[in-house]
């Protein structure tokens, strides 16, 4: 059984509308499509693929989310957890850290000289950190 490559990944989160913010905003990423699931959320878009699956918490009635995902400790929702990081290949690395600044969001940048690769390094909502990768 082969893996093929990877589809998505899920942010459970009670941030989802600033969450829905920063994907859009800060990484360009577009709302699309999304069934009719029993729980709020919104399926955030890089061309024509659902890369990133926020999941919204209805607090007054998680059962829907419940009985699809199963139940988590909200305390345990702030961070990656065991998961380090995401990464995501970009290009316009100028574009991104001028939009970063003028958002007043904060970031770090590493080179990796033997790869030909720039690295920007920053926090989603849930201090869920992001890599952006720019190579030559």
């Amino acid at each position: 059984m082969p893996l093929d490559e990877m589809d998505h990944f899920s942010i459970r989160t009670i941030k989802l509308e600033e969450c829905k913010e920063f994907y859009e905003t800060v990484l360009g990423m577009s709302v699309g499509d999304r069934p009719p699931l029993d729980f709020p959320g919104y399926w955030m878009y890089v061309g024509k693929m659902a890369v990133v699956h926020l999941v919204g918490i209805d607090e007054d009635d998680p059962s829907g989310l419940i009985e699809y995902l199963g139940d988590v400790d909200l305390d345990d929702l702030d961070g990656g957890g065991a998961v380090d990081h995401l990464a995501f290949r970009a290009s316009d690395v100028d574009e991104l850290k001028s939009r970063l600044e003028k958002l007043k969001i904060p970031y770090r940048e590493r080179m990796v000289p033997e790869m030909n690769l720039q690295q920007v390094f920053l926090e989603d909502p849930n201090n869920i950190t992001i890599e952006l990768n720019y190579y030559d």
